[in-house]
C-alpha cells in the first residue's frame, strides 16, 4: 500500500468491448478498453490533473485480471489496493465484467450490453478491507464512491456504508455519484432494502452527484414531478437540505440531446454558500463517444473543490472536462489539463504544437 494519495475510489472495473463503426451483432472485431463509473472518475484525477488516486477493487487472478491491472497502471492510479480472487478456472467465483458498448452516431442511439454476473468486485464483503489502515496510511483528501457500485450486491452496498463512514472519521470529503442504474436495482432481491442503505451512506456523503429522478429512486421514492430542470434541481435540493445536511455540495449534469453525435451540454450546482448556480449550456457539441462524460464532469468538479476554486469555476472545470471526454474513445478521459483549463475558461480548443 502506498502512502499519501490524494483521492481514493472503490468501484468495479469492467473490460469494455466496441466494436467501432460496426454493430455488436455484425462484429467480427472489437477494440478492449476498460472502464467503470468509479474508475472513469478517478481515473481522470490521475491522467488528467495529475493527482496521485488509487482505487479499491477486486480482479481475478488470472490473465483477463492482469490485462486489466495493466490498463489501470496506464492511467496513473495506484493499483496496491487491488484484491485479487480464484477464479476457480471457469469464472464461477469471480471474473472480470464485460461491457459490449456501440458508441451511437446521428440517429442511432448508443447501445450497451452488460455481461457482469459474479464478477470480482460483486463479491467483495465488509471484512476485505480494513478501511482505517487504508485511510491511515493513504491519507486521501477525497473518497469517491457510487451507485454503480453500490447496487452491485448487498455486500458492496454495506461496504460502501462502511469505507464512508471511517472515512469521516478520518476527516476526508466524501463525494457520491448516484449514477443509478436500472438494470442492476432491477437484479436486487429487496429494493427497499437498498433504499434504507443508500439513505444511511448519504449521511456521511459531503458532495453528492446526482439529478433529481435518479436522486428519489436511490432512496425509495417512486413518485415525482415532472418539470423543467431548473425546478426539478431545486426541488431535488430542497429534500437533500431536509433529509441529509451534512451534504454541503450538490451537482448535476444538463444534457439536451439533439442526436447521438450532438448534444447540448452543462451543469448546475448548490451550496450554502452559493445557492444554485449554473454553466452556460454549451450548444451543439459533437460527441465522438457519450460514455463517461457524466464521470469525467466529477473529476473536473471535485478538482477543483479539492484545489480551493469557488463552486463556479469547479463547476466549468466539470463540464469541460466531460466535453472533451466525449470527443474521444473509450470510457476514460484522454484530454489534458490545459485544454480543460482553456475550455472552461471560454477559450476556442487550443492548437497543440
Amino acid at each position: 500500500m502506498n502512502a499519501r494519495l490524494d483521492a481514493i475510489a472503490l468501484g468495479e472495473i469492467m473490460l469494455r468491448l466496441d466494436p467501432l463503426d460496426s454493430r455488436i451483432a455484425q462484429a467480427e472485431s472489437f477494440a478492449v478498453r476498460i472502464g467503470g463509473g468509479e474508475f472513469n472518475m478517478i481515473a481522470g484525477l490521475s491522467s488528467c490533473f495529475h493527482l496521485k488516486t488509487g482505487v479499491v477493487t477486486a480482479l481475478p487472478s488470472n490473465h483477463v485480471g492482469d490485462l486489466v491491472l495493466t490498463n489501470i497502471r496506464a492511467t496513473g492510479v495506484d493499483t496496491s489496493l487491488v484484491l485479487r480472487r480464484d477464479d476457480d478456472g471457469i469464472g464461477g467465483t469471480a471474473r472480470v465484467g464485460i461491457n459490449f458498448t456501440e458508441r451511437g452516431f446521428g440517429a442511432r442511439a448508443g447501445l450497451g450490453i452488460s455481461d457482469r454476473a459474479r464478477s470480482a468486485p460483486a463479491g467483495m464483503q465488509v471484512s476485505d478491507i480494513n478501511w482505517d489502515e487504508v485511510f491511515s496510511v493513504t491519507q486521501p483528501r477525497l473518497f469517491h464512491t457510487g451507485g454503480v457500485f453500490t447496487a452491485l450486491s448487498p455486500q458492496t452496498a454495506q461496504l460502501a456504508v462502511e469505507a464512508v463512514r471511517i472515512a469521516k472519521r478520518h476527516g476526508v470529503l466524501v463525494s457520491y455519484d448516484v449514477n443509478y442504474r436500472p438494470s442492476l436495482w432491477a437484479a436486487l432481491k429487496d429494493q427497499r432494502q437498498h433504499a434504507e442503505i443508500i439513505r444511511e451512506l448519504l449521511t456521511n456523503v459531503d458532495i453528492l452527484i446526482s439529478n433529481e429522478p435518479e436522486y428519489m429512486l436511490s432512496i425509495g421514492e417512486t413518485t415525482m414531478a415532472q418539470d423543467d430542470t431548473s425546478t426539478a434541481f431545486e426541488r431535488l435540493v430542497d429534500d437533500v437540505k431536509e433529509r441529509f445536511p451534512n451534504i454541503g455540495v450538490v451537482a448535476a449534469t444538463q444534457r439536451v440531446v439533439h442526436s447521438a453525435s450532438s448534444n447540448d451540454w452543462g451543469a448546475i450546482a448548490w451550496s450554502d454558500a452559493t445557492g444554485i448556480i449554473a454553466t452556460r449550456m454549451m450548444r451543439n457539441i459533437e460527441i465522438l463517444d457519450r460514455i463517461g462524460g457524466g464521470d469525467s464532469f466529477v473529476s473536473g468538479l471535485t478538482f477543483g473543490i479539492l484545489n480551493g476554486r469557488s463552486l463556479k469555476d469547479s463547476l466549468a472545470l466539470g463540464v469541460a472536462h466531460g466535453a472533451l471526454a466525449m470527443a474521444t474513445p473509450g470510457d476514460l478521459s484522454m484530454a489534458k489539463r490545459d485544454e480543460v483549463e482553456a475550455l472552461a475558461a471560454g477559450h476556442a480548443p487550443l492548437t497543440r504544437r
